[in-house]
């Protein structure tokens, strides 16, 4: 049989809580909630005057990290062969126009300076030759001058003494035909002459006879002397010749010969081979204004063939005594340009080569630089626009003013040794870069010096108006355009 189970304790009933008490409300302390708010408002403030500069920059500007210094290096080259002799200058060494940079030896040029010097000397000494043979030519050609108007002056004498010559011999004809006259008369007479007084009539006849043909011989000697035969023609005068003789005679004409040969060796082939004295005359005094053969003569003489021939050899002389003299300048290699030396790959002892690169100098003042903005900030620039250029190796702090004064018409993408080839279906499209010069103003190189390759950040004042040359334009202006044609100034 079961134990009999016991019924459980009462449970306790708990009062009821008694209500909680309303506490007193904090107290309201507004002095210091002011302190709070104005320290915020300060710092907010400041925050605001801290980062305004910023914004306002970024808000009238256009800026670019892809930037870098550019400049100009001029290759030192020798412009002669030689051996090196001094090297005055090493890598990163600052020198100004005209420093002595490097010195060849200078003995195998001096030496060509002294034969060329010689072969001067020599050229002068001909020249001066030349001027004396062309000025006995002149002496000559005035003899040979004189010498045609003698020779048509003689044959002029000699037909007049022809002319007297048959006068003379026409009177003897006359005597002897009277002492013919006489003679046959008296054998007319028979009787009333005795024969002395025959005979002698007689012995007249046989001289005017041997008279007449004095004088005939006399007539044919002169005429052969002219060139004409013994007797002319039957019918003809005795003293008829033909009337251009005084200019084709033998003797006017080797005259005239020799003065063309004096002329033509002073330059001056005037004479053709038929030309008469008179037309040679003339045609000669018609390189003077006032027909004086004498100073054509004097003019000819400086443009005689021999005299320029010598000119041009002392020409010749002095040129190359010239270039002798140049190439031993030019052993003496300066700067072209005010900067820094680099690559000096050139040591005394070494051979230089005509034209080989020794060194070169790098400029410090002539700097600019290469912005590659992106194509979309493009529409924004243009020539002439203020810009402030911030450089890395100064901190980011120090600026440098400048202006754009141009842009590369290509990307560098076209520029490339490989430039893409988008034809093939498969471009896509990314933002280029176009390459913007920036050059400075006011820029001091022994100040603040900028090496080219420095990556810099420049800042554009799009907002400003540009100045300038070639301002608010996209390409500059040729210099030369405003220049008259020829190159007037």
């Amino acid at each position: 049989m079961d134990a009999p189970q016991s019924s459980p304790a009462p449970t306790a009933v708990a009062p009821p809580p008694e209500p909680a008490k309303a506490l007193p409300p904090a107290p309201t302390h507004h002095r210091g909630r002011w302190p709070w708010i104005v320290g915020v408002l300060m710092v907010l403030a400041a925050a605001g005057v801290w980062l305004w500069p910023t914004v306002a920059l970024s808000m009238s500007t256009v800026s670019t990290d892809d930037a870098y210094i550019n400049g100009h290096v001029t290759t030192v080259a020798p412009r002669v062969y030689g051996q090196v002799v001094r090297v005055l200058v090493d890598d990163n060494v600052r020198v100004k126009k005209g420093d002595l940079l490097v010195e060849l030896d200078k003995e195998p040029y001096r030496v060509q300076v002294t034969i060329k010097k010689a072969t001067v000397t020599a050229a002068e000494a001909d020249l001066t030759a030349a001027r004396a043979s062309a000025r006995a030519v002149e002496a000559s050609a005035r003899g040979a001058r004189w010498k045609t108007q003698n020779a048509v002056e003689q044959v002029h004498n000699q037909i007049a003494s022809l002319r007297a010559a048959v006068a003379t011999y026409k009177s003897r004809v006359a005597t002897r035909e009277r002492a013919q006259a006489d003679y046959d008369r008296g054998k007319k007479l028979g009787t009333s002459l005795s024969q002395e007084e025959l005979d002698t009539r007689q012995q007249n006849v046989r001289v005017a006879d041997a008279a007449a043909d004095e004088a005939m011989e006399q007539v044919a000697r002169i005429r052969v002397g002219l060139g004409q035969t013994p007797k002319p023609a039957e019918g003809t005068d005795l003293a008829a010749v033909p009337a251009d003789l005084p200019q084709t005679f033998s003797a006017v004409r080797q005259a005239l010969g020799e003065l063309a040969q004096s002329l033509a060796r002073l330059g001056l082939p005037l004479l053709g081979t038929n030309d008469t004295p008179d037309e040679a005359i003339a045609k000669f005094k018609k390189l003077d204004a006032n027909g004086d053969i004498d100073k054509i003569l004097e003019k000819l003489v400086p443009d005689a063939p021999e005299v320029k021939q010598a000119e041009a050899k002392l020409l010749q002389a002095k040129s190359d005594l010239a270039q002798a003299e140049l190439n031993l300048r030019y052993c003496d290699i300066f700067a072209e340009i005010d900067g820094v030396v680099t690559r000096r790959n050139i040591n005394p002892g070494n051979t230089a080569q005509v034209g080989q690169a020794i060194m070169a100098v790098r400029s410090l003042t002539e700097v600019w630089v290469d912005a590659n903005f992106k194509e979309t900030q493009l529409a924004d620039l243009s020539i002439g626009q203020r810009v402030q250029v911030f450089t890395d190796v100064y901190g980011g702090k120090k600026a440098f003013n400048g202006r754009i004064t141009g842009f590369t018409y290509g990307t560098g993408s076209t520029l490339a040794l490989l430039p893409p080839q988008n034809a093939t279906g498969n471009f896509v499209k990314v933002v280029q870069r176009l390459p913007v010069r920036i050059e400075f103003e006011d820029y001091d190189a022994d100040k603040d010096v900028l090496f080219a390759g420095l990556s810099v950040v420049p800042y554009v004042y799009v907002k400003e108006a540009p100045a300038g040359p070639n301002a608010g334009r996209k390409l500059q202006q040729l210099a030369r355009e405003s220049t008259p044609a020829g190159g007037g100034k």
